[in-house]
C-alpha cells in the first residue's frame, strides 16, 4: 500500500479530437440546425445565435438591449405569463449578448421539446417591446453602470478597449449615461427586424436528440419569413491607435488596475495556437509566470492573469491585474521583463511539459459531455471553422518548440505596440 502512495500516477498523452458527430438541417427560409447527439439523459439544449452583437450596432447598447428585451412580451404573451408558463415546464432560459453575436439559450426535458420551441419562436420572433418595461430596463441599467464606474477594474477595462479598437468601432465605442436615454423602443424594433431574421440564425441542439427534433423544428421555425435579406457586413473599420499610457485617475481608489495589450490575430490566423500556448505560459493558469513572479515572489497582488480573445473582426490579448498604488509601477516593470524573458531565453523543457499537460486536459473539459461539445463546436464555427481547429491546437501543444514559442513573442508581444492602461 506504501508503494502506490509515494508513486506518481502515470501521465498519458491526450489523443486527437475526434468521433464528434454534427448533423446539419438548412430549412427552406435558410434558418440553419446543427444537431450534436451526444446525451445520455432525457434532456436537451438549444442556443439560437443570430449575428446580431454589439459589432451590429449603431449606437452603444442598442445590441444588449434588444437581446435583453426579447421576453418582456410577445404577441401571444406578457413577460409574466412567459415566464409563469417557463417554470411550469421546467424551461431554462438565457438571453446573451456579446461582441459579436446574441443568442437564446434554452434547457428542458425532451418531453417538453415541443413547448419549448413555440416558447422560444415567440421570444425570438414575436416580441412587442413595450415601452414601460424598456423605461424600466434602463433605469435599472444606468443605476447598475452608474456603480461599476466606482471599480477601477471596470474603469480600466473600458478604457483598454477604447484605446485598442478606438473610440469610433463598436468594439472600443464607449458607454456613456446619456446613451441610456437614447434608447426607444423604435430604435430596438428596427435592430430587431434587422438581425432577428431566420437568414441570420442557426441552432445548435445538443444532448439526448428527441426523433422528432427536424420536424417539430420545421413546424415552429419554418414558417418565418425574411421581409428583407439580412444585411451585408458593412461594420466599422478598426482603426488601431498608436500604444501609449494612460492613467484614469480615482483618488480615493484603495487600488490601481492594470491593462496592458492590444490588438491581435484571431482563430482564422495560423499561428492563433501557437499564441494560446505562449499565453499560456506568460500568464493564463495558475502557475503562469506572472503569477508566480507578481503574485508569489513579489506579493504585489492577488492575482495576475493574460489571455487571448478572439472575435470576428479582429482578437485581442490582454495581462490584467490590480495591486495598491505603491506597487504599480514595480508591477507594470516585471511584467515588461517577463515579456522580454520569453523574447530572449528559450523556455525550458519541465516548464513547457507542464504546460502541455495543463493544455492538454482543458481541451478534455472542452468536450465532456454533449453541452461542452455545443459550446466548442460553436467557438468554431462562429469563424467558419470546424472541429480540425481542436486537432491542430491538440498538435501544436504536442509538439510546439521553445524556438517557436520565442518566435511568437517576438512578434506578438513587441512591448513598444502595447497599450499600458492604469486606473486608480
Amino acid at each position: 500500500m506504501d508503494n502506490f502512495r509515494t508513486k506518481q500516477p502515470p501521465v498519458k498523452p491526450v489523443s486527437a479530437i475526434t468521433g464528434v458527430p454534427v448533423e446539419n438541417r438548412v430549412l427552406k427560409n435558410g434558418i440553419s440546425l446543427f444537431m450534436i447527439d451526444a446525451g445520455s439523459e432525457d434532456v436537451a439544449r438549444i442556443e439560437f445565435v443570430f449575428k446580431a452583437g454589439m459589432a451590429r450596432e449603431t449606437i452603444p447598447l442598442l445590441a444588449g438591449t434588444t437581446n435583453m428585451m426579447l421576453a418582456e412580451g410577445t404577441l401571444n404573451y406578457t413577460a409574466e405569463e412567459l415566464n409563469s408558463t417557463l417554470d411550469f415546464y421546467g424551461i431554462f432560459q438565457n438571453l446573451s449578448a456579446d461582441r459579436d453575436s446574441a443568442s437564446l439559450n434554452m434547457l428542458f426535458l425532451n418531453r417538453h421539446i415541443e413547448k419549448a420551441m413555440e416558447l422560444a419562436g415567440e421570444i425570438l420572433f414575436r416580441p412587442v417591446f413595450p415601452e414601460k418595461e424598456l423605461s424600466l430596463m434602463m433605469k435599472k441599467r444606468l443605476a447598475g453602470y452608474r456603480i461599476s464606474r466606482e471599480k477601477v477594474q471596470n474603469i480600466a477595462s473600458d478604457s483598454f478597449f477604447e484605446s485598442v479598437f478606438g473610440s469610433n468601432h463598436p468594439y472600443g465605442r464607449p458607454v456613456k449615461e446619456k446613451d441610456f436615454e437614447a434608447i426607444t423602443p423604435a430604435l430596438v424594433r428596427d435592430f430587431h427586424s434587422e438581425y432577428y431574421t431566420p437568414r441570420n440564425m442557426a441552432a445548435i441542439i445538443s444532448g439526448k436528440i428527441h426523433e422528432d427534433t427536424p420536424h417539430l423544428f420545421e413546424k415552429h421555425f419554418g414558417s418565418f419569413s425574411d421581409s428583407k435579406l439580412p444585411a451585408g457586413n458593412s461594420l466599422n473599420i478598426i482603426n488601431v491607435s498608436d500604444a501609449g499610457k494612460i492613467h484614469i485617475e480615482k483618488p480615493e481608489a484603495v487600488q490601481t488596475a492594470i491593462r496592458i495589450g492590444s490588438a491581435t490575430i484571431n482563430k482564422r490566423h495560423p499561428d492563433y495556437p501557437g499564441l494560446k500556448i505562449l499565453n499560456t505560459i506568460l500568464g493564463g493558469y495558475f502557475g503562469s509566470r506572472l503569477m508566480k513572479n507578481i503574485r508569489e515572489d513579489k506579493g504585489y497582488t492577488y492575482g495576475i492573469h493574460s489571455s487571448v480573445t478572439s472575435l470576428d473582426q479582429s482578437g485581442y490579448k490582454v495581462i490584467s491585474t490590480e495591486t495598491g498604488k505603491q506597487y504599480c509601477t514595480s508591477a507594470i516593470n516585471e511584467i515588461y521583463r517577463e515579456i522580454s524573458i520569453l523574447q530572449k531565453e528559450p523556455v525550458k523543457n519541465d516548464e513547457l511539459e507542464v504546460v502541455r499537460n495543463y493544455m492538454s486536459g482543458e481541451m478534455v473539459r472542452m468536450f465532456d459531455g454533449p453541452f461542452a461539445i455545443a459550446d466548442s463546436f460553436k467557438a468554431v464555427w462562429e469563424f467558419g471553422l470546424d472541429f480540425s481547429y481542436f486537432n491542430r491546437m491538440m498538435e501544436t501543444v504536442k509538439t510546439i518548440g521553445p524556438e517557436e514559442i520565442m518566435r511568437l513573442a517576438n512578434l506578438y508581444y513587441n512591448i513598444d505596440d502595447l497599450h499600458e492602461i492604469t486606473a486608480g
